[in-house]
C-alpha cells in the first residue's frame, strides 16, 4: 500500500513538467464542428482520446486508439448516441504520466466538456484521480489503474469496468493451480512475477502475495525498470533459481524482450503466463513459433476478426475511406480492446440518456451516473456485435464499478491465439476483502467519507 501511495505522489508531481503536444480530431463526418455548445441540446457528445501513438508502448497502444475511434465511427453511422454524435479528439502521451496530465487539463473543457476519459496508463490514472471530483468527469480504467476503485462507494469517479488487476491476478493463480493439480498442489512452488517497475506492475503483487499466503508457495518479485530492453540479467535468476512458474506483468517492448529471453535461456513457454497487456499480437507476432504456448489471461475478449462489430466496422467505417488505423489491424486483441472500451463509453452515455434525457447532450456528472448504472445485457452485447466476444450482463452499482469477473485464457499457436479455458471466474469473497480493506484505508488517508444511501 505505501509503495502505492508513493506511486501516486510521484505521478501528481510530475505532473508540473509539461511538454507541447499534438492533437488531431475524429469524426464520422468529412468536417467536425469546431466545438459544441454546453448546453442539452449540443449535437456532439466529446470523447477525448489520450493516445500513446509515439515511444515505447506505440506498437501496443496505438492498435487501442484506433480502434476507440473507429467505433466511434460506426456509432455515428448507426445513427450517432440516439442522434447525438460522437466526437473523438487525441491527445498524445507518448505513456509519460506529465503529458498524460497536460492532455487532461487541454482537453477536459472542450467540445461541451469531456463525457469521460480512459487514459490507458496507471500512472496518469493516479495522477488524474484527485482532479475528476472538482471537474466531474468520470474515468474508466479497464485493465488497468488502482483495483481497490473498484468500490465505487470510495471512488465515485472512477470506473475499472470488465476487470482490474487483482482479479486478474487471482484468476492465473487458479489457472495455474488447475494445471498443477489443485491449490493444494502450490504449496513449496516458487512462481515467479517479472513486472514492469512502475505503479502499473506493482499493482499485480498484493493478490499474488495474498494467495501465496494463502497456499504455500514462494513468490519471486522480478522488477524490470522501463522500457524493458535490457532483461539479460532477470532471465538469468530466473534460470538459476528455476521458478516453476512465470507471471508477466509486462507492456510494449518489455512483453517482446521477456520472451526473447525466455527463449535464450530455455525456460519453456508454456510455463510463462501474462496479464491482458502481455498477450497480444505486437508481441508475439515477430518471435513466431518460438513463443508458441505462452498463454495470456484475457478481459474477456481476445481477437475477434470474425465478430460482427468487426463486420460493421470495415463495411461502414473502413470501407467509406474513414479508417483510423490500417485495415490489417482491425479485430486484433488491443484494437478490440479500443473497440470495448468506446462501447463501454457510449453505453454509459446511453444509459444516462434514459435518465437526463433522451437524445440530449448529458454532462460528465451525469455519465458518471450513468456509468455507474449500466445493465449491459447478453442480448443488448449481441446487437451491438459483441456475440461471442463479451458474456453479459456488464452490470454495475454505486458499490461495483466493476460489473464482471469473468476471465479467459488464450495460448499463443505460433502465428495467433487459440482459446485455451473456458470462462473463468475470480474468487470474489478475496478480491472484495482485499479491495475493501484498501479502499478503506485510502480513504482514512484522505478524509474520504464512504457514500451510503441514498446518495450512494
Amino acid at each position: 500500500m505505501r509503495l502505492r501511495k508513493l506511486a501516486l505522489s510521484a505521478a501528481l508531481a510530475m505532473a508540473a513538467a509539461a511538454t507541447a503536444l499534438t492533437t488531431s480530431l475524429v469524426m464520422a463526418q468529412a468536417q467536425a464542428p469546431a466545438a459544441a455548445p454546453a448546453s442539452a441540446t449540443a449535437t456532439v457528445q466529446f470523447f477525448p482520446s489520450l493516445t500513446g501513438r509515439t515511444g515505447a508502448v506505440a506498437p501496443n497502444a496505438a492498435p487501442f486508439a484506433n480502434g476507440y475511434a473507429d467505433y466511434m465511427k460506426l456509432v455515428n453511422a448507426r445513427g450517432g448516441l440516439n442522434g447525438v454524435q460522437t466526437l473523438v479528439e487525441e491527445c498524445e502521451t507518448a505513456y509519460a504520466t506529465d503529458r498524460g496530465v497536460e492532455c487532461y487539463e487541454r482537453l477536459k473543457g472542450r467540445h461541451g466538456g469531456a463525457t469521460v476519459f480512459q487514459p490507458l496508463s496507471t500512472g496518469i490514472t493516479f495522477a488524474l484521480m484527485p482532479r475528476l471530483a472538482v471537474d466531474k468527469i468520470p474515468m474508466i480504467t479497464s485493465g488497468y489503474g488502482r483495483s481497490d476503485t473498484a468500490d465505487g462507494a470510495i471512488f465515485p469517479w472512477v470506473f475499472p469496468l470488465l476487470g482490474h488487476y487483482w482479479i486478474a491476478g487471482d484468476v492465473l493463480i487458479q489457472h495455474i493451480a488447475a494445471k498443477a493439480g489443485g491449490l493444494d498442489r502450490l504449496r513449496g512452488k516458487t512462481i515467479a512475477v517479472v513486472y514492469h517497475d512502475s505503479p502499473f506492475g506493482r499493482e499485480l503483487l498484493p493478490i499474488i502475495n495474498r494467495r501465496a499466503e494463502m497456499h504455500g508457495f514462494t513468490v519471486l518479485a522480478l522488477p524490470v525498470p522501463p522500457p524493458g530492453v535490457e532483461q539479460r540479467a532477470i532471465w538469468m535468476q530466473i534460470r538459476q533459481q528455476r521458478p516453476d512458474y512465470v507471471i508477466m506483468q509486462t507492456w510494449g517492448v518489455m512483453t517482446a524482450t521477456a520472451i526473447r529471453q525466455a527463449v535464450a535461456t530455455g525456460f519453456p513457454r508454456e510455463r510463462m503466463i501474462g496479464l491482458w497487456w502481455s498477450g497480444a499480437e505486437p508481441d508475439l507476432r515477430d518471435i513466431g513459433t518460438a513463443a508458441r504456448g505462452f498463454q495470456a489471461v484475457m478481459m474477456q475478449h481476445g481477437q475477434a476478426r470474425d465478430s460482427e462489430v468487426v463486420r460493421q466496422i470495415l463495411a461502414q467505417v473502413h470501407d467509406r475511406g474513414q479508417g483510423t488505423g490500417p485495415r490489417a489491424e482491425v479485430g486484433d486483441v488491443l484494437y478490440m480492446r479500443g473497440v470495448v472500451g468506446a462501447m463501454l463509453a457510449t453505453e454509459g452515455v446511453l444509459r444516462a440518456q434514459e435518465r437526463f434525457g433522451r437524445g440530449r447532450h448529458v454532462t460528465g456528472e451525469q455519465a458518471r451516473w450513468g456509468y455507474e448504472n449500466l445493465n449491459i445485457t447478453q442480448a443488448r452485447l449481441d446487437a451491438l456485435g459483441f456475440a461471442g466476444v463479451l458474456r453479459g450482463p456488464i452490470a454495475t452499482s454505486c458499490r461495483n464499478h466493476v460489473g464482471t469477473a469473468l476471465m479467459r485464457i488464450h495460448t499463443w499457436n505460433g502465428s495467433g491465439f487459440d482459446w485455451s479455458s473456458d470462462w473463468l471466474q475470480a474468487d470474489m469473497n478475496v478480491i472484495t476483502r482485499m479491495v475493501t480493506a484498501s479502499a478503506e484505508s485510502f480513504a482514512r488517508d484522505n478524509n474520504i467519507t464512504r457514500r451510503t444511501e441514498p446518495g450512494c
